[in-house]
């Protein structure tokens, strides 16, 4: 069974006169368990797609199905019901809150889902050890630096142990060491835990961890390729 299925996914932008397709008909499947790279330049549809998988934007046109989710079909409760549960995401950005620690960023997501405070400070402990930010739990992002703060987002992302991870451009703002750390991060998850992740990237160096490669251009899929995958060289 798919945990991802798209079919006939059509979505269009206005920029004042201009229409511009971010998604032409886009037709994709993807097993649980895989390790998937959406590739492309920007504006080739490979963010606009991720999107859609995780409901965070709704297309024109078609289905998406996300485990027992039709996603297509949600109401924005169900959506942000389905992402709580099902789903972690991971942004180059980081979107950490400044003002709360890296444990107490980590909570976050369990706390608006209800756990008690108890729970929820055990497994934020337990996934930021996971991530190797055991020690730093109590230190405020702006006190971290960038390959850690995409920890605590990995970390974030992963503590409601969802089925799947989505990561849009995560090594965008890090140097080569410590963008392979976090891939080196993505394939031991992916590996130990199961969990299935799509990245969309424009980095070839990214692009080698993935057993399968997705390419796109102008809101289609032009290459569909499994690959042998490998580590960044440092």
């Amino acid at each position: 069974m798919s945990a991802i299925s798209c079919r006939n996914l059509c979505k269009t932008f206005r920029q004042g006169e201009e229409v511009i397709t971010g998604l032409d008909h886009v037709n994709l499947d993807i097993e649980g368990g895989s390790f998937v790279c959406l590739s492309g330049p920007s504006g080739s549809g490979k963010t606009t797609l991720l999107n859609a998988m995780g409901g965070l934007d709704t297309p024109d046109e078609g289905e998406i199905t996300v485990g027992e989710y039709r996603v297509d079909r949600l109401s924005k409760g169900e959506l942000a019901d389905m992402r709580l549960r099902s789903i972690g995401f991971v942004f180059q950005s980081y979107n950490l809150i400044p003002v709360l620690s890296a444990r107490e960023n980590v909570e976050f997501v369990m706390q608006v889902q209800g756990l008690p405070a108890p729970e929820r400070r055990s497994r934020a402990e337990q996934v930021l050890a996971e991530v190797g930010l055991s020690g730093l739990e109590e230190r405020l992002p702006g006190d971290m630096s960038g390959g850690q703060q995409q920890r605590v987002a990995v970390a974030r992302a992963i503590a409601n142990q969802p089925a799947l991870v989505l990561a849009d451009e995560p090594t965008a703002n890090l140097d080569t060491r410590t963008a392979a750390q976090l891939m080196d991060l993505f394939v031991t998850l992916n590996r130990e835990r199961g969990i299935t992740f799509v990245i969309a990237t424009h980095d070839v160096r990214v692009m080698g961890y993935a057993r399968r490669l997705v390419s796109m251009r102008d809101g289609l899929i032009v290459a569909d390729e499994q690959q042998e995958s490998h580590s960044m060289e440092v």
